[in-house]
């Protein structure tokens, strides 16, 4: 009985030390209104007109304008075609991203090889080397392939990350036994079943927050789109914002607009799937 209390009152100790104070929540609060502000203003200005976000004070609260430069952005930026490219760009390089760099995380991780270690260090160099550089080459490339202003122009040059590969490398270091790999090769499993009934699940929540982070980068990428893309063509979100505002005056309210009907699909996915990617992040975190 004795020992049943201690452990009652140990547990609720630490149940105790996991609840926030006040300081805790005015901090997270204070955090959560710094994030939340931009998105805020940024759907205060697409209700505004031009005028009035040129006085000052700016305005603080919503204005009647917001539908009216919704339905003007989403004419003057072809916005409909834009979010379906975007999705398709974003969705194939965050799969593709995904799918590659876990199998050569998995081969740098685990397998071995000659020249693993140099051809790791080569892989992590490609980091540093600025993206400014390829620009010219890389566009060359695509014009020779006659790809200029398509899809696949902006999908295939970043299928694979460097930063990916070194990222799932990392996780499956730790968190896939080399004993599984080599049991699985005793009973007779093939590369490919390694890969797809061990390494796949073992690596899932990476999988989840890579997914994420690539999902997003490319979403938001504006350098080569802008420069492989046309506005008029095939144009990705960003390639599309560009065109609105264009003017001796650029009518702020509606790049404002544009701007929030570009991030509304990404609060929407994590809307929808936060709460996987979540689980994901903390599941790896308790296998670490």
């Amino acid at each position: 009985m004795t020992s049943e209390r201690a452990g009652r009152r140990t547990g609720e100790r630490a149940g105790r030390h996991l609840h926030g104070g006040r300081v805790t929540y005015a901090v997270l609060i204070l955090f959560a209104a710094g994030s939340l502000f931009p998105l805020l203003w940024t759907a205060v200005a697409a209700s505004r007109d031009n005028t009035r976000l040129a006085q000052t004070p700016p305005p603080f609260w919503f204005g009647g304008n917001l539908f009216k430069n919704l339905e003007t952005a989403w004419t003057d930026a072809n916005m409909g075609m834009a979010l379906l490219n975007t999705t398709i760009v974003a969705g194939t390089i965050a799969a593709g991203t995904v799918l590659f760099t876990t199998i050569a995380g998995f081969a740098f991780a685990k397998l071995r090889f000659r020249f693993k270690n140099i051809l790791l260090v080569l892989t992590i160099g490609t980091m540093m080397v600025p993206p400014q550089l390829s620009v010219v080459p890389l566009f060359m490339t695509i014009a020779e392939l006659e790809w200029t202003d398509q899809l696949q122009a902006v999908i295939l040059p970043t299928l694979v990350s460097a930063f990916g590969v070194f990222f799932m490398r990392q996780y499956l270091t730790e968190a896939l036994p080399t004993e599984l790999v080599e049991a699985a090769r005793m009973d007779g499993a093939s590369s490919l079943r390694i890969i797809w009934h061990i390494v796949f699940p073992a690596a899932r929540p990476a999988m989840a927050v890579l997914g994420m982070l690539t999902f997003v980068q490319a979403w938001n990428d504006f350098f080569w789109p802008i420069i492989a893309l046309t506005q008029n063509g095939n144009p990705t979100v960003q390639v599309a914002l560009t065109g609105l505002g264009r003017g001796y005056i650029p009518d702020q309210s509606v790049i404002m607009a544009g701007a929030l009907l570009g991030t509304l699909p990404l609060l929407l996915a994590f809307t929808v799937f936060g709460k996987q990617i979540v689980g994901g992040i903390m599941q790896g975190a308790v296998k670490g």
